[in-house]
């Protein structure tokens, strides 16, 4: 508290920050959670079922998980089980994928305005500290008391090291979420793709069936 006292209204916002960006990380990783980014499981057993051609078993596999890459996949097989044109069931899945991953994102925007106005807002304590030390040091004249001076500089640093100190650790926060989200992104690119090449090797095998057929 005495810290707190000391560096003024600039390290109490610095203090407000940083409960806001600790509130933000255990935020996401709740949501992450609660979104089923690290479930796997249904997205790889109903992805092996699709390329072995159960296409309905793969999809109520999909629709059953709890994974938000599963649920995306769910919306695909769907789709391509409907009937619907290629362009179609891709551009919906795409639709649903970028909306899946707009919900990943919120909240990122708070830790990185905290990440990007913590150091600033200690160096601008910083620099408000050290203009009151050298004015008392002006009034002084040549009666300063070097003690008194080195103390009102360290105070004046200390709102630098409280920003430092809330940024790193925001800035390593929010480079995880950013990591986990771009691991989620590839996932349901690779098996998106997956989806639409196993169809299209399906329809060249009934094409090639079907005139062999008809030249026998």
């Amino acid at each position: 508290m005495k810290m707190l006292v000391d560096g003024g209204p600039v390290l109490w916002a610095i203090a407000a920050s940083s409960v806001l960006a600790l509130a933000i990380v255990l935020w996401k990783a709740w949501r992450f959670s609660m979104l089923g980014v690290w479930r796997r499981a249904r997205t790889e057993d109903a992805m092996r079922l699709w390329v072995r051609g159960d296409h309905s078993g793969a999809e109520a596999m999909a629709a059953s998980g709890q994974g938000v890459v599963s649920r995306v996949l769910a919306i695909g097989m769907s789709r391509v089980n409907a009937g619907a044109a290629e362009a179609t069931a891709r551009e919906e899945t795409e639709r649903v994928a970028r909306s899946a991953l707009s919900e990943l994102r919120v909240g990122l925007r708070g830790l990185e305005v905290i990440v990007t106005i913590t150091p600033l807002l200690g160096l601008l304590g910083t620099v408000l500290g050290m203009i009151v030390a050298f004015q008392a040091l002006e009034s002084a004249g040549g009666r300063a008391d070097p003690s008194a001076l080195a103390g009102g500089i360290w105070t004046a640093l200390l709102t630098t090291a409280a920003g430092m100190a809330v940024a790193i650790p925001a800035g390593i926060a929010l480079s995880w979420c950013e990591s986990t989200i771009e691991a989620v992104r590839a996932r349901m690119e690779d098996a998106a793709t997956q989806i639409f090449t196993a169809r299209s090797s399906m329809g060249e095998t009934t094409e090639q069936t079907t005139y062999l057929t008809a030249a026998e």
